[in-house]
């Protein structure tokens, strides 16, 4: 169900063959032009979402998974690729979902658009309006990293799937997003004195134009794990975790955090004003904590992964933005619904998952009636009142 100028209209796509479906696409299209102009879907409900990884080979299918998130009451999934088995399973659902398009295909579509609308017509158009896909995040972590020719090729290969998607008369349906690691910051204490790195901000500002037009989000990937784990001496666990705490003070801006996560996010906001973004809004793309780590990885404890993600659900619930932003409520995609067995890098990287691969619970945050074990037949229910 999607609203248009203000009525509920409800799409039947029944049997008929392909003639049907096209039409029903095709219909879906017309109506976003009803009423004199283009109507926005709102591409994020609520304010949690869940990051789907599948590097893994004994997880459940995806039909089991989207049990899994309509029993959780979770609306809002993020995939990294846009594998057709996962589009299928989403089918009628009614959740939100992101797909992704993976850094090795920028360089090609960066360069040719036709690309570009031949994979947003094999990968999203055909699976529209039955499975709701709301975004398209172009490559992931891109920008900060090492490989300078993937950084060329990002805005191109962004650029492209917008112009793609205008083609195709989609920017009114689905967002075009990219994610950003920390690595993208210059200096991110205190908040208010974040800026981009100088070699980051030649690659940012057009993707920044782009999406001040386009109305989309600055996705960042928020971890006060990975930021108390480089700094233990010197972070107050309880600070990254949502406990008790003296908090910290930024005496430039005149704010007082008490948690680490609204700091990363504000930070990221000071950096956008800075660059001349004051309005754009900022979504967490991914935050967790890993549950278990290799024995240097401070803090990777599933007591710390519980208290984290507890937490954060309460804060999400109480559906309030940040110091810096307290009017713009804040976002964010858990990571991740499982623990990953392919993944590779520190053991951390294969921990951070809500749920074990076979279903059950890694440690409890208020998941009930999942069967240990039996992954294929579960269902979850999130008993935290107010928050998804």
């Amino acid at each position: 169900m999607d609203g248009v100028g203000g009525a509920a209209v409800f799409f039947f796509c029944g049997p008929g063959g392909a003639h049907v479906m096209r039409a029903c696409r095709c219909l879906f299209i017309l109506l976003l032009f009803l009423h004199g102009g283009l109507v926005t879907v709102e591409a994020f409900t609520g304010t949690y979402g869940i990051n789907y990884g599948r590097i893994a080979d004994n997880i459940p299918p995806p039909a089991t998974v989207v049990a899994y998130l309509k029993e959780a009451k979770i609306k809002n999934a993020r995939i990294y690729d846009a594998d057709h088995s996962v589009l299928e399973a989403f089918k009628g659902s009614g959740l939100e979902l992101v797909v992704g398009i993976p850094n090795e295909y920028l360089k090609n579509m960066s360069t040719n658009e036709d690309q570009a609308v031949n994979w947003i017509k094999e990968n999203v158009q055909a699976y529209l309006p039955d499975t709701h896909i709301r975004g398209i995040a172009v490559g992931n972590e891109v920008l900060g990293g090492s490989d300078q020719e993937l950084a060329e090729a990002l805005y191109g290969a962004i650029r492209n799937v917008y112009n793609a998607l205008s083609k195709l008369q989609l920017t009114d349906v689905i967002e075009v997003l990219t994610p950003h690691s920390q690595a993208v910051f210059d200096n991110s204490y205190p908040p208010s004195s974040c800026t981009f790195k100088e070699n980051v901000l030649q690659y940012m500002k057009p993707i920044l134009d782009l999406f001040s037009k386009a109305g989309s989000p600055f996705f960042i990937n928020t971890y006060p794990f990975l930021s108390y784990q480089s700094d233990p001496k010197n972070i107050d666990i309880n600070y990254a975790l949502f406990l008790p705490n003296r908090g910290v003070y930024d005496a430039k801006a005149g704010l007082h955090y008490d948690n680490m996560f609204d700091a990363q996010i504000d930070a990221a906001y000071a950096a956008l004003e800075a660059a001349g973004y004051e309005e754009m809004e900022i979504r967490v793309s991914e935050t967790g904590w890993a549950s278990k780590g290799d024995e240097d990885e401070t803090g990777a404890t599933a007591q710390n992964a519980r208290t984290y993600n507890y937490n954060l659900l309460k804060r999400l619930a109480k559906k309030r933005g940040t110091p810096r932003r307290p009017k713009m409520v804040v976002k964010a995609y858990v990571f991740a619904l499982f623990n990953e067995d392919l993944k590779p890098g520190p053991g951390s990287e294969r921990h951070y998952g809500l749920l074990k691969a076979d279903g059950s619970i890694a440690y409890d945050i208020g998941f009930s009636g999942l069967t240990p074990s039996h992954a294929s037949s579960s269902l979850l229910s999130l008993e935290v009142p107010g928050c998804l």
